[in-house]
């Protein structure tokens, strides 16, 4: 949306002065965001969760993986980074491998990246053999004894170089993940909320049959503003629920981060701004494959919207 864009600093001061309360009183900012941001997902996904931070939320979605599935373990793709928090650092093998190394419930799947990976582009059918990695991993811990709770992923691997995985992976990676009784969390911090242009979260780049079981989101939904949210579906959040110990977030949801977030919808859709993603990356790519000609060192650029990557290569 832009640094310091007038209708979200209006919107933040102007709900500042009414009233901003922690979440045990109701407001209807709460109710109409969750509203408004359902209209954007899949109808499955309906049930929201608010939070303050792009950790908070996958930290959360790892929780009600775990309890839906009563399974621990978590599949995660290689060079994945996946938040601050330590159970987050436990499945961003980014970090742990700077740290503590692997925990014995994480399991890493190869990138589905068709330029430098396992599986390249002149690969007969690397969408199939990059899922075929992830059921391999699934019938080794398995056979160990362990539970697949959740297939962890941002849709589209941004640390790992910003990778754009081969339509149709996460469908057939989903079949395998369910097949195993765990759920498909889709995460969407950094590529969600139009960045792709042609769609308003990354995961519908996949296609239109595919629906990950959990999304969560952050960073440019308060557009720097701390708000963050979980979206799942009415089964999962049913079982969660069940424990009889409610979820609460004191400041996650409060009336002037919603005031913020319905702002920044407002303004994605006034400003026309998944179209402007569209442009403006269509036409960064095409000077940067202008480069690519000119300079062997630039071996492939690759795309969608405003999440472009140039692999330099020796």
């Amino acid at each position: 949306v832009g640094h310091c864009h007038p209708d979200i600093v209006k919107a933040a001061h102007e709900q500042n002065q009414l009233l901003n309360t922690n979440s045990r009183y109701l407001h209807d900012n709460l109710v109409d965001y969750a509203e408004r941001l359902s209209k954007t997902l899949p109808d499955r996904l309906c049930i929201f969760y608010f939070l303050n931070s792009g950790s908070e939320a996958n930290d959360l979605a790892l929780r009600l993986a775990r309890q839906y599935t009563e399974h621990e373990d978590v599949i995660v793709l290689d060079h994945a980074y996946h938040g601050h928090l330590t159970s987050l650092i436990d499945i961003s093998p980014y970090k742990f491998r700077n740290l503590e190394g692997q925990k014995e419930w994480v399991h890493v799947a190869p990138v589905p990246d068709t330029y430098r990976g396992l599986y390249r582009e002149d690969h007969e059918n690397s969408v199939t053999a990059y899922a075929d990695e992830v059921k391999n991993i699934i019938e080794h811990a398995h056979k160990r004894g362990r539970k697949i709770a959740a297939f962890f992923a941002e849709s589209l691997p941004s640390v790992g170089g910003q990778i754009i995985p081969p339509a149709g992976y996460f469908q057939k990676v989903a079949e395998h993940v369910h097949k195993a009784g765990g759920v498909f969390i889709a995460d969407e911090i950094q590529v969600g909320f139009g960045r792709v242009g042609k769609h308003f979260w990354a995961f519908q780049l996949q296609g239109e049959d595919f629906i990950p079981d959990i999304v969560t989101m952050g960073k440019p939904i308060g557009n720097g503003h701390p708000l963050a949210c979980v979206a799942t579906t009415k089964e999962i959040a049913e079982a969660f629920a069940a424990t009889g110990v409610e979820y609460f977030n004191t400041f996650g949801g409060n009336p002037v981060s919603c005031a913020v977030g319905l702002a920044v919808l407002d303004v994605i859709e006034k400003e026309h701004l998944q179209a402007h993603a569209t442009e403006v990356g269509n036409f960064l790519m095409k000077i940067l494959k202008e480069q690519q000609i000119k300079h062997p060192i630039i071996g492939d650029v690759r795309g969608c919207g405003l999440f472009i990557g140039v692999d330099l290569i020796k």
